[in-house]
């Protein structure tokens, strides 16, 4: 029970340290997130935000709650957790305010590497200041990419920044050049973040060169100081045809040797740096070489080393899906040839049921194939039943429904099948699976139960005066009465709503058989106004 006196809360029994928890907010209007620092051990939670005005919102019961403050103000946030039934109660202040409009400017800021500047916030006398570094000045060094933003006393600034680095441009067009006539050269000043100006008047990041002459590129990186290159290419000597086949289409974890027939090759450069004639490549890439011809003038051509899009499946790891959902496996790597255990042959499955899953895809010559073990948990639902009254000195069973191959414990931390209750108390039971978690609790209350209507378990119907009657014995007023009682054949042969009438043991009239018979009884204490439900037997002697 939870006793209430002004703004406190006052809970029976030991009351433990407190559990600190954190508060995502303080502004008017905004959702407030609260977390408790530390939910080891927690059975369950009880929440109170100190915030009248918003009626039954006031409160919840979830480990991770959240409420909405209307009006500024300082309000009690009241937290009370059970670890294995005691209870643990915090209060913590939060101050709502209302949020500072500021403007960091309506454009994000790019720096170049290494460049720094400082971001200001409004000063406002007294007031607390937290960064997303957790920088608590009114101002904040820029040296990292990030979106910078800002609290204000706990409140977060609509607006925030978005800062972005320009890496320093490494452009290298290569030494000087000499080609032999026919051949074609793509300059590549590619960087991050740029813009260009080759002397040609290109603003593309690369140059198409046929012709000689020195070709220059001004690269101009946002935030950084301009770069520029050149390079002088001439063209000289007869053609000669050069190439380095088609581009290849590899499958996963195959290599491609490139060893190119020119006998009057002088020397050997690649794009791998290899000056050897002949290189292997077993990664995805544009492959160029610059060959040498009888110490005149190169030539060069470039391939794609590229793989086919299939690459090595992977189904994922063996997992658990809760039931009534569905798990979605994909092998798509576009058209191809795809195989699953039952035979389906689309690129994806649908996994409705536990089991093994297996798949075989084909795209050209390529193949791969994967299993993955599909288990299945049901969603869980705890429920121990209504708060329960029981007479003094009555032991009931607890048992929980819902919990079916979960993993539980009870609120002092066992875990055993049923929990025999022998006194007054809040009973709790705490279930979690891969699906997530449930509780449930039930108030158990003890009280006399001297009102008690006593039943005989035999009675002789014989005519002598004594023991005639089947009827109940109380010392209570009773109220809604039914009493019924059937045969061994489930026939109703006796029925009253008035305790002060007993069963005479006939039926239409004719004495029953000796025999045993069931009855069923109903009826409400007229001071308590507690139901009372009961059944038994009552054996006819002669």
């Amino acid at each position: 029970m939870i006793f209430l006196l002004g703004a406190a809360l006052i809970w029976p029994g030991k009351v433990r340290a407190a559990t600190p928890f954190t508060t995502s907010s303080t502004c008017v209007n905004d959702t407030v997130f609260f977390r408790i620092k530390n939910e080891a051990g927690i059975d369950s939670a009880k929440w109170y935000f100190g915030d009248p005005a918003s009626l039954e919102k006031d409160s919840a019961a979830a480990l991770k709650a959240y409420h909405i403050y209307r009006n500024t103000g300082t309000y009690n946030n009241t937290l009370v957790v059970w670890r294995n039934g005691v209870a643990e109660t915090t209060v913590q202040t939060i101050t709502i305010v209302t949020p500072v409009i500021f403007d960091f400017g309506p454009q994000d800021i790019t720096l170049c590497e290494g460049g720094t500047m400082t971001l200001s916030a409004p000063v406002i006398p007294g007031a607390t200041y937290l960064w997303q570094d957790s920088s608590t000045l009114p101002d904040i060094l820029v040296d990292t990419a990030a979106t910078y933003k800002v609290k204000i006393n706990g409140c977060l600034i609509p607006d925030s920044v978005n800062v972005f680095y320009t890496p320093v441009p490494e452009v290298e067009l290569g030494q000087d050049l000499v080609l032999c006539t026919g051949e074609q050269l793509m300059l590549d000043a590619t960087a991050q973040n740029c813009t260009y100006l080759w002397s040609t008047g290109n603003t593309e990041p690369t140059q198409q060169v046929r012709t000689s002459g020195t070709y220059s590129v001004r690269i101009f990186p946002k935030g950084c100081a301009e770069i520029t290159d050149q390079i002088t290419i001439t063209f000289t000597g007869p053609p000669y045809p050069f190439t380095l086949g088609p581009d290849p289409l590899l499958c996963p974890g195959e290599s491609i040797r490139l060893a190119p027939n020119v006998p009057e090759a002088t020397s050997w450069l690649w794009s791998t740096g290899s000056r050897m004639p002949a290189i292997t490549v077993n990664y995805e890439a544009n492959i160029w070489a610059l060959v040498e011809i009888n110490n005149t003038c190169s030539v060069v051509d470039t391939i794609f080393v590229n793989f086919n899009r299939l690459r090595k499946l992977n189904l994922g790891n063996d997992t658990t899906i809760c039931k009534g959902n569905f798990l979605v496996l994909t092998a798509d790597f576009g058209n191809g040839i795809y195989r699953w255990q039952d035979e389906s042959d689309q690129a994806t499955y649908y996994v409705t049921r536990p089991g093994y899953y297996y798949v075989h895809a084909q795209i050209g010559r390529c193949e791969s194939s994967d299993t993955i073990h599909v288990g299945f948990d049901d969603t869980l639902h705890v429920n121990l039943g209504p708060d329960k009254m029981l007479c003094t000195n009555e032991v009931y069973p607890l048992r929980v429904t819902g919990a079916a191959g979960a993993a539980y414990k009870w609120q002092d931390s066992t875990s055993v099948p049923q929990f025999v209750v022998t006194r007054p108390g809040v009973y709790a039971i705490y279930a979690y699976n891969t699906c997530g978690k449930s509780t449930d609790s039930v108030v158990v209350d003890y009280m006399d139960c001297l009102c008690t209507m006593h039943f005989p378990n035999a009675f002789t119907p014989n005519g002598d005066g004594r023991n005639d009657y089947f009827r109940p014995l109380y010392k209570c007023p009773v109220e809604k009465y039914t009493l019924s009682i059937y045969n061994r054949w489930g026939e109703r042969i006796f029925y009253t709503t008035d305790p002060q009438v007993g069963w005479t043991g006939k039926l239409h009239g004719d004495p029953v058989a000796a025999a045993t018979y069931v009855y069923i009884v109903d009826y409400q204490e007229v001071r308590t106004q507690l139901p009372v439900h009961k059944t038994g037997t009552v054996t006819v002697v002669y």
